[in-house]
């Protein structure tokens, strides 16, 4: 015999309840069966609304009372057809019933537990008794009260089950019942004098484990809507998935922490008889669900993630504490006798300080009956009085072969603390089935998603990026991203979203990424922008693996690299200004992205896509010293140079320049020699030599009118202004049949910036095009130094170098 009990959502509506009606004669045909239901979707909620609403207002209870009523002949009238008349009469009856405990309570003016018990049993009462009815129109059915078989005592809300009474009238029913299909009704009992009672929260699930025990039965069934247990909660965790097989020791604590399929104290009858539970998708059941046994095939390490928010974390702590014996004792008494739950217990083993980990709505009331408590060794400066802090969350790792497995807890506090989630208390057990953190409510969604992806996850990582900047170089990155989006899945195992994008004008969200093939439109459509707004965003949405990625020249935009980084969110940058800044700032921010452990990268600050800085790094990190550093760093300059000759304008190269995206927004940047002078000075810093910009010696070849135009306009003008200037330069080089390069030194900490004339021996003659080219003096490279030479410039190589921090960051 097997018992299968369905739940509120299961049997909401008509079409629902045909649902379980298939399945249910499904399995009729190969064993008898008993069936469970608990009362139609929501309406013990609104049965307890209409009592409430009572001792105010009669006429709301009323029409609470008539909503129910409505739904009930809805099912009535779509389902049954045989014994309409005597089911619509016998439901009458129930109603009318209610509605005068309702004017009871209005005219008593009261509410008591052993009413509202009455109240609450009404919907499943109702609900066993018509399905029971549209069962028997197909199927040789019949409904069998709960009250006559499940004996409780006196407490009306949340009933003890006298096991001994109970599990006689059920065998001694079912031993006479020769019916293939028992319909009864879940939560509802009643005490040894026949008054209603009820099984508290999850007393369906707990009637139907009943059952199944007093009948030995071979199978206990949960239909929900849900297909089993998941490795953590699919609506947080979209990557969650249905646990095939669970023990019975598993299954408790994941439902204890949160995974809301089963209630814990249903599988303690179940448990004691060994007998299985399978829980199965009322709305796909060809699904197999999650078998809940005594040996479960699966054999990994961790089973589950699971979790529970509107957590309160008490501590009680005192030097008075330590060798006094008694203090847990009245600690857990005081909570005991206010029938105040603990679900989570830790203390230091210097006896110093107790933690324990209440409901949210019981934490004022444990605080105040525990100060009372304590009171005289408050009083007496022995211990502090007691702390509440609030808006926490326990999220807890669960598997029975845990204790097997070494390095566990350590994987989950490492993933929890590289994404800046602070654990506040720590709980595990002797038999290490469970490790349970408590942190802020606020980032549960983000442990959960960071510990799956380190239990349960094809060693794929997910990284979500935040996007500043989408012109040139924005656009290219972007377009990057998306083409290789299957090869970083299949080859890196590596899945990276877009969540935010903003540019000068507009900014736009997508918590489940950013479609890249119509990012455009999105942003148009996105709110206005703003760089705090935009942060308060990231931050809000408090993603694991954030990135946040700089794709401009702004100042505004490198002055929040900080908070990003406090918040242990990742950045990368093409903006030179934050590390060409003072050196304090830049102290600050390798400081704090070492302290938080998020990474800033800047590889696109020097060379483009060029790895000139990871090499340094490199170096520097392998014992090598930096002597001497010769470079030209400026692709713009580069093209420009090479292209400039007594055939064509200075206004026109530097135009062309410009054109395909090898200069800053404002050329003058390039052409005044600042660009470069950021670029050597960032080199000289990540060489370990303090420099501040104003150290780096710039030659300028620009006129001084051009130096101080203000606008793209006035600068294009003076270079046509000053056109003579610039073929003189050239002519200067030419007659000593030398090119034009500007070029960036650093030597035993000095570096300078300017224009020289090359000679046809040396490394940069044949620099071509927008090309870079930096030689490193080391004590391992004296003479010979080493070179890194290739595109310096233009939107596509300095994207690619973007992607690639990215995947740096990734590989971490």
């Amino acid at each position: 015999m097997k018992v299968l009990k369905f739940g509120g959502s299961s049997v909401a509506n008509s079409e629902n309840i045909k649902k379980v009606l298939a399945i249910v004669a499904n399995a009729s045909k190969k064993d008898t069966i008993a069936v469970v239901v608990s009362a139609f979707g929501k309406t013990t909620n609104n049965l307890l609304a209409g009592a409430n609403a009572s001792l105010k207002n009669i006429e709301e209870a009323k029409e609470i009372l008539s909503n129910i009523k409505t739904l009930h002949n809805e099912v009535i009238n779509d389902l049954i057809v045989k014994n309409k008349s005597e089911v619509i009469q016998k439901t009458t009856a129930l109603f009318d019933r209610l509605h005068s405990i309702y004017e009871g309570i209005f005219l008593l003016q009261e509410l008591s537990d052993k009413t509202l018990a009455k109240v609450s049993s009404f919907g499943e009462r109702l609900s066993s008794y018509i399905i029971a009815n549209a069962a028997n129109e197909v199927l040789d059915a019949v409904h069998k009260e709960s009250r006559d078989l499940i004996i409780t005592n006196n407490d009306f809300l949340n009933a003890q089950v006298n096991f001994k009474a109970t599990n006689a009238n059920i065998a001694a029913f079912f031993k006479k019942n020769t019916h293939q299909v028992t319909l009864l009704g879940g939560f509802i009992s009643a005490n040894i004098a026949g008054e209603t009672t009820t099984l508290g929260r999850g007393g369906s699930d707990f009637s139907a484990a009943i059952y199944a025990a007093a009948i030995n039965a071979s199978e206990l069934q949960i239909w929900t809507d849900v297909a089993g247990m998941f490795t953590a909660n699919p609506r947080v965790v979209k990557q969650a998935y249905a646990i095939s097989e669970i023990s019975y020791e598993e299954a408790m604590e994941l439902s204890h922490f949160g995974a809301k399929v089963l209630y814990p104290p249903t599988i303690q009858p179940a448990l004691r008889k060994e007998i299985p539970i399978r829980i199965q998708n009322t709305f796909d059941p060809e699904n197999i669900g999650t078998l809940i046994c005594k040996n479960p095939k699966n054999s990994n390490e961790v089973k589950g993630i699971s979790h529970i928010e509107d957590i309160s974390l008490i501590t009680l702590e005192g030097g008075g504490m330590i060798g006094i014996p008694g203090f847990s004792k009245r600690l857990f008494e005081t909570l005991s006798v206010a029938k105040i739950n603990v679900v989570f217990i830790t203390q230091a083993s210097s006896e110093h300080s107790i933690c324990v980990g209440v409901y949210e709505n019981d934490a004022t009331k444990a605080q105040e009956l525990l100060n009372e408590t304590f009171s005289i060794e408050i009083d007496r400066k022995k211990i502090k009085p007691v702390s509440v802090e609030n808006d926490l969350a326990i999220i807890a790792v669960v598997g029975e072969s845990m204790k097997n497995y070494q390095g566990l807890s350590g994987q989950m506090f490492a993933a929890l603390g590289k994404n800046n989630v602070n654990v506040r208390a720590i709980a595990q057990g002797s038999s290490e089935k469970n490790i349970s953190a408590v942190i802020d409510k606020s980032d549960a969604k983000k442990a959960l998603n960071t510990l799956h992806e380190q239990f349960f996850e094809e060693k794929t990582k997910q990284l979500n990026l935040f996007v500043t900047g989408v012109g040139n170089v924005g656009e290219k990155f972007l377009a990057q991203l998306d083409q290789q989006k299957k090869f970083l899945k299949e080859n890196l195992k590596l899945k990276i979203r877009v969540i935010g994008l903003s540019n000068s004008r507009k900014m736009v969200f997508d918590n489940d990424g950013i479609n890249l093939k119509n990012w455009k439109e999105a942003l148009e459509n996105g709110e206005p922008t703003s760089l705090d707004n935009f942060y308060k965003k990231v931050k809000a949405a408090n993603h694991r693996n954030s990135v946040f990625i700089d794709n401009t020249a702004n100042q505004q935009v490198s002055e929040v690299y900080e908070k990003y980084l406090r918040d242990s969110i990742s950045v990368v940058t093409c903006n030179k200004i934050a590390c060409a800044s003072n050196y304090q700032n830049y102290k600050t921010l390798k400081e704090v992205s070492r302290k938080y452990n998020a990474s800033f990268l800047f590889e696109t600050n020097v060379g483009a896509g060029l790895p000139i800085i990871d090499t340094l790094k490199n170096l520097i990190n392998s014992g090598d010293r930096i002597h001497k550093i010769q470079a030209v760093l400026s692709g713009s300059l580069n093209f420009v140079f090479n292209n400039f000759n007594t055939n064509a304008t200075f206004h026109d190269v530097v135009a062309q320049a410009q054109k395909e995206g090898f200069t800053e927004p404002d050329p003058k940047i390039d052409l005044s020699g600042v660009d470069v002078a950021r670029k050597i000075l960032i080199l000289a810093r990540e060489s370990c030599y303090q420099l501040e910009l104003e150290d780096i010696a710039n030659n300028a070849f620009l006129p001084k009118d051009s130096l101080q135009t203000t606008n793209n306009n006035d600068f294009y003008a003076s270079l046509t202004k000053n056109e003579k200037h610039f073929q003189q330069l050239f002519k200067e080089a030419n007659d000593k049949d030398c090119r034009l390069k500007y070029v960036a030194e650093f030597v035993d900490g000095k570096a300078n910036v300017g224009l020289q004339h090359i000679a046809a021996d040396h490394p940069f003659y044949n620099l071509e095009g927008s090309d870079n080219i930096v030689l490193f003096f080391t004590d391992r490279y004296p003479s010979n130094p080493l070179i890194i030479k290739g595109a310096g410039a233009g939107a596509e190589v300095t994207a690619s170098g973007i992607f690639a921090d990215v995947i740096r960051i990734a590989n971490k």
